[in-house]
């Protein structure tokens, strides 16, 4: 049994009790979250598909930490000018564990 949910503007394939980084959530580390955007979902014999989105279905997780991932450097550079910039980022995340699924 597998669904295919929206968040933070990307796609997941996500089935129980898997654990995975998505972009941030509100909530607290030990909370519970529930996504509604449910665009696919297969119980292991038919494959339901939304039109954009199936509206029986949801998905239940739980927040297992709030985060941010490691540095990313930023580095610009202009040849024979004399400019160099170098910048940081870390970005937030939220990592949750699929509890159930349900349609």
């Amino acid at each position: 049994m597998y669904a295919v949910i929206r968040t933070g503007g990307k796609q997941y394939k996500v089935h129980e009790d898997q654990v995975l980084k998505v972009e941030k959530l509100e909530g607290s580390e030990g909370s519970k979250i529930e996504f509604n955007d449910i665009l696919l979902y297969s119980d292991g014999e038919t494959v339901t598909l939304g039109a954009p989105q199936i509206e029986s279905a949801s998905v239940k997780a739980l927040i297992v930490e709030q985060g941010r991932s490691k540095k990313q450097l930023v580095f610009k550079y202009k040849r024979r000018k004399g400019y160099r910039r170098m910048r940081g980022h870390r970005q937030h995340y939220t990592e949750i564990r699929i509890d159930s699924i349900s349609a």
